[in-house]
């Protein structure tokens, strides 16, 4: 969700040149998997695209080409923590760190909680933030 939520935001600032979203899992339970159908009913209630959005799990090549690896819970950070090759130079955040009222909160897993719209919500909350943050370092 966040993934195509951002993609959107991206694009409507004219930045797919330079800003490349990409979403990874710390596990590879549901490699391969499409979205999953609580998910797509977001997206498409607020008319994003799921198209493209397979999971996959997060690799080394990750921690190489990526600047930044946003995390959404406390747990998936610390895996991703534990993941981290000595040489990553992926700096590592939790989704709510750039909003002072909200750092330290998380956005639980709709996978398990089925509260998709409150994923959606929260994410609707943090991204915006996220977006500025790279406006800012790109310029």
């Amino acid at each position: 969700m966040a993934e195509a939520m951002f993609r959107q935001m991206v694009a409507d600032h004219h930045l797919t040149d330079q800003i490349i979203v990409d979403s990874a899992g710390t596990s590879n339970e549901e490699e391969g998997n499409p979205v999953h159908p609580g998910t797509r009913k977001i997206l498409t209630k607020y008319h994003l695209s799921a198209d493209g959005l397979i999971s996959r799990p997060l690799t080394t090549t990750d921690f190489a080409t990526a600047d930044y690896l946003i995390c959404m819970d406390d747990m998936n950070l610390a895996h991703v923590q534990q993941m981290a090759p000595a040489d990553s130079h992926a700096a590592l955040y939790a989704i709510f760190d750039l909003i002072p009222n909200k750092k330290g909160q998380e956005i639980p897993d709709p996978w398990y909680t089925h509260r998709f719209q409150d994923t959606y919500d929260s994410l609707a909350l943090a991204l915006p933030s996220w977006l500025a943050f790279f406006e800012q370092q790109l310029n």
